[in-house]
């Protein structure tokens, strides 16, 4: 069994929408394409918002979407299809991955 579970990443992902408003993540396949976009940023170098020793990119992508380290913007949202780039040492917000 996966280790948070796809509702578990569904909650985390969709908790910053208000009641009534359209969840940002519907579907496994949202969370799947955001963590694999994340994976590939972090194999292209990208520092790792969390701390711990995992052996893939994808399970640190995992565990920075499970801690709100990073936020998955839906496509409305989105104004551009690039992560927007935020230094974790200077910023406390999260980073945020456009859902493809």
């Amino acid at each position: 069994m996966l280790h948070p579970s796809y509702n578990d990443l569904m909650n985390v992902a969709n908790s910053d929408v208000e009641p009534g408003e359209h969840p940002v993540v519907n579907s496994r396949y949202s969370i799947v394409l955001a963590t694999a976009k994340r994976a590939r940023q972090l194999i292209d170098g990208s520092v790792p918002l969390v701390d711990g020793n995992y052996p893939k990119p994808l399970s640190v992508a995992i565990e920075e979407l499970s801690t709100s380290a990073i936020k998955i913007n839906s496509e409305e949202d989105e104004t551009e299809d690039e992560l927007t780039t935020l230094n974790a040492a200077s910023e406390e917000k999260p980073k945020e991955v456009s859902e493809i």
